[in-house]
């Protein structure tokens, strides 16, 4: 069994196409075939399943594949880790990120800050919703994120809160509820409310919320970024439930009240704690932890 046949092979079940795994690998779509039916030869199972329009792993592909990928990463950890000794970090490292992070977070000074201390590592980064973010680093397809957290992290996630803030209704000054300071989230139970989407920490935050409250939140506006909830809500479109500090931002054209009692909104650093990390994910999130440390909150 050879490290380039399991790579062959792992490439072909991600790419569901031999076509698009040589292409990927830059190698030749007959090579890769030869290889891996020799895996298969030497297992004694088919591993790969080509009788459809895309390639599929069998169920003793679907039992190899994890150890595969664990061979591989090994492999490629004990590269990194000899050219860490060496003082040589190298390697690839994926940040993954919330699209809205207000301005207590300063992502690309983080990122600059790592690039100047470690400028052989490439570093990519995506944006996404929290849950699917935190399932990508549980996964090991993230090395690091920034979430949104209503609750407990998966298993096998680390996680460090970096802000910490009260959550508000926010409405235009002709709106009913400017005339109050504070409210009990029961009543927004007949409001139409606007919303960031389902799957962020803040949306999770105020399902649950409501949920403990005793109804189902009516949410009549989506939007990624918090200011569009607030600048809708200052237009008398509807009542925003967004940070304080967004709420600040737009202080001229909205009035903000404050739930009784508070209701909080939470972002963090996400790492994965299980599996084979590299030392290049490593010395990202040392880097992020140092670089955005735990807030103190007014709570």
């Amino acid at each position: 069994m050879e490290l380039r046949q399991l790579e062959y092979f792992v490439k072909v079940v991600e790419e569901a196409s031999f076509t698009k795994a040589a292409a990927a690998l830059h190698v030749a779509q007959p090579g890769i075939s030869a290889q891996i039916r020799k895996l298969e030869r030497e297992l004694g199972q088919e591993l790969l399943d080509r009788s459809g329009r895309t390639v599929r792993p069998t169920e003793a592909g679907e039992a190899v594949l994890p150890y595969a990928r664990a061979a591989l990463g090994a492999v490629s950890g004990a590269r990194q880790a000899v050219e860490e000794l060496t003082g040589l970090l190298r390697g690839q490292v994926t940040i993954g990120t919330v699209t809205s992070l207000g301005p207590s977070i300063d992502l690309p000074a983080l990122l600059a800050g790592f690039h100047h201390d470690h400028p052989a590592v490439e570093i990519g980064l995506t944006a996404d919703t929290s849950d699917r973010l935190l399932e990508a680093v549980a996964g090991g397809r993230i090395d690091l994120a920034v979430v949104g957290l209503a609750g407990e992290p998966p298993p096998g996630v680390g996680v460090q809160i970096v802000v910490d803030e009260a959550l508000v209704v926010a409405v235009s000054h002709d709106d009913p509820l400017a005339a109050r300071t504070t409210l009990a989230l029961g009543a927004l139970a007949d409001r139409p409310i606007m919303s960031l989407p389902r799957g962020t920490g803040l949306r999770a935050s105020v399902e649950n919320a409501c949920a403990a409250a005793g109804f189902r939140p009516h949410v009549a506006f989506e939007a990624g970024d918090p200011n569009v909830l607030a600048q809708l809500a200052a237009r008398g479109l509807g009542v925003a439930v967004v940070p304080e500090s967004v709420a600040r931002a737009h202080a001229a054209q909205l009035h903000t009240v404050g739930f009784r009692p508070a209701l909080r909104g939470v972002l963090a650093l996400a790492w994965r704690t299980e599996g084979p990390v590299g030392p290049a994910a490593r010395a990202v999130v040392r880097h992020a932890r140092a670089h955005l440390p735990e807030p103190a909150t007014d709570r």
